[in-house]
């Protein structure tokens, strides 16, 4: 059994890919620049470009799991092209697709909804991950400068979201299933920052922002106006799914699902100062 992940090279897309190999699947990881593209041994990278559902006819080649994103090309333009991408996959014996929820109504997951596939759409929230864009100023300042400090989120582990699309592949019983994946905690900022200070053994010091302080620096690292009224909607009043864990990790596979205590130990080195990273 082949499965096939599209967005290999992905914030979530490469977590697919080893969970799927710590099942022991035979994982085939698509990428537009497979040249460039690094993986661990045992996954066979192939080229194609979901832009041009033709590219991907050899990847599909004896492969029975599908793994969507609903992006193509550049600036995350919807994908378009999902009827020729499901066509090829029918044809080619694909039983089960899992795809990873763009944050909306999108033409691959209306598409694979209306499919005859066993699908599961994945829908996590915020990614343990995006703690990464405070890298910079933590290592230079040891400072996090972030409006509305006391948002919360159950924000959640890529592994974990890798995790819930690995069963979903592999197993019977996910088909015509919508998974809210969470983390196990509801977090402020705050806590978050805590945690990475915990991991790199040194404080981390946070400044809260004003709502006008934060437009004006997103405004001025180029963000356009459309992503700045989306974060501050959702800073301001972060949706319920957002804010409330939803238990599917454990549900799905069986183990709880990672803290963000955990995440911060595993990339604690991201956030360590240049001296001591070099000493």
């Amino acid at each position: 059994m082949t499965i096939l992940v599209t967005g290999a090279t992905g914030t979530v897309g490469r977590r697919v890919v080893e969970q799927l190999l710590e099942r022991g699947e035979q994982v085939r990881a698509l990428t537009r620049d497979p040249e460039r593209a690094e993986f661990p041994a045992g996954v066979e990278v192939v080229g194609g470009d979901l832009t041009d559902p033709a590219s991907l006819a050899p990847a599909l080649h004896g492969v029975t799991g599908l793994h969507l994103i609903t992006f193509g090309g550049e600036y995350f333009a919807p994908l378009e092209t999902a009827d020729e991408i499901l066509a090829l996959a029918e044809e080619a014996g694909v039983r089960r697709v899992t795809v990873l929820h763009g944050g909306g109504d999108t033409p691959v997951e209306t598409a694979v909804r209306a499919s005859g596939f066993a699908w599961t759409v994945v829908m996590p929230v915020e990614f343990m991950a995006n703690a990464l864009e405070w890298a910079p100023g933590i290592r230079s300042e040891g400072v996090v400068r972030e409006p509305f400090v006391d948002r919360l989120s159950a924000m959640v582990h890529e592994s974990d979201i890798g995790a819930v699309a690995a069963v979903a592949l592999t197993e019977d019983g996910h088909g015509g299933q919508e998974y809210l994946v969470t983390g196990p905690q509801v977090l402020t900022v705050r806590d978050k920052t805590a945690a990475v200070g915990a991991a790199r053994g040194a404080d981390v010091e946070l400044v809260e922002l004003t709502e006008e302080q934060a437009l004006e620096n997103w405004r001025g690292q180029g963000m356009a106006e459309d992503v700045i009224a989306f974060l501050i909607d959702v800073y301001r009043d972060t949706p319920l799914e957002g804010r409330t864990v939803s238990g599917t990790v454990e549900k799905v596979t069986g183990r709880p699902a990672r803290t963000f205590a955990q995440w911060a130990e595993e990339h604690a080195e991201h956030f360590r100062a240049e001296a001591r990273a070099e000493a």
